[in-house]
């Protein structure tokens, strides 16, 4: 079973795990995406695996090896921020200490509102959640992201959904090693 962020692990050697035990220790770093870590051990793992940077490199490049349907897919895995799926409880694990690291639980209903709005504008605009690294963030500094990004265009909010993505699966790596 995976491990949470927010747990502190014995260190992990990557290169002594088999395929199905290395999907079940870092296939939840991406959202619902247990491919990412089963194809990055199918590509092989080499030394430099063994450590953070590493190893995020390597589930970094079998990200950028795939289709953009299938990038599309992972970014729609993801939750809004202060949504729908928060209020009901329903976040991953992950997500849930994400956010709440970021304040997100805390927001007053003028910002829960705002960020309703910001939500849905921009998902009506480029057919995907915001995707943003949130921990060691905080709301404030998420909603001027929010406001500043919607302006951008399909193509670089795409470009960029999947470089927060990789910064979040970073985030859910570190304490692995």
């Amino acid at each position: 079973m995976s491990s949470t962020p927010t747990q502190r692990q014995q260190p992990v050697n990557p290169l002594s795990l088999n395929a199905d035990a290395f999907v079940d220790t870092f296939g939840a770093l991406y959202e619902h995406s247990p491919w990412v870590a089963q194809r990055t051990f199918e590509f092989g793992l080499d030394p430099s695996c063994n450590t953070l940077d590493g190893l995020a490199q390597a589930l970094s490049n079998t990200l950028s090896r795939a289709g953009d349907v299938e990038k599309l897919a992972l970014i729609r895995a993801h939750p809004d921020l202060a949504g729908k799926a928060a209020a009901a409880g329903t976040l991953t694990h992950e997500s849930n200490d994400e956010q709440s690291s970021a304040g997100l639980d805390q927001c007053t209903p003028e910002e829960l509102s705002r960020f309703h709005e910001l939500n849905n504008a921009y998902k009506a605009k480029f057919d995907f959640p915001f995707i943003m690294a949130v921990k060691d963030s905080n709301r404030h500094l998420i909603l001027a992201a929010f406001e500043k990004r919607i302006h951008n265009s399909p193509a670089e909010e795409f470009v960029t959904a999947i470089d927060e993505i990789n910064k979040i699966a970073r985030l859910r790596l570190k304490p692995h090693f």
